[in-house]
């Protein structure tokens, strides 16, 4: 499936991202995962104050619920201007929140990359989302930085 993208670094960081995970396989985490959570499914509600609807429950590790929250509102990233720095402060305010160990969360994380880039691929496409790029980017970036 890799050699359909046509850019050899798209390539190699697809590479990358199947390593990330595969260290992190044989411990898939147990925990309910809603697997789409992103901010178009998060609603103010008065029973609670936050309400997360439209689950896509799915069972692993919390770190896989990462890229969603970290590509949401993509232009807002864009516009600081370090798009590496602001990718890695909101990597960091999740995983301190929710108490994430932020080497398996960055693995997780780049497994959905990969998830994503292998049903692009599937789809035809050639090329990778320039955010995913940009995400897994500056996850790998600290990791090896």
């Amino acid at each position: 499936a890799v050699p359909a993208l046509r850019e050899p670094a798209e390539q190699r960081l697809v590479r990358t991202c199947a390593s990330a995970v595969a260290e992190l396989v044989g411990e898939p985490g147990d925990r309910l995962l809603h697997w789409d959570l992103h901010y178009d499914n998060v609603l103010a509600g008065e029973r609670e104050p936050w309400l997360a609807i439209d689950p896509e429950p799915l069972a692993g590790d919390p770190g896989f619920e990462l890229l969603p929250a970290l590509h949401n509102r993509w232009a807002e990233v864009v516009a600081t201007g370090d798009v590496e720095r602001a990718v890695l402060r909101r990597f960091d305010l999740l995983t301190e929140a929710l108490g994430l160990d932020r080497r398996r969360a960055s693995g997780w994380t780049l497994g959905r990359v990969l998830q994503n880039a292998l049903w692009d691929i599937e789809d035809g496409k050639i090329h990778l989302e320039p955010a995913q790029i940009a995400i897994a980017g500056a996850l790998l970036g600290r990791a090896t930085g």
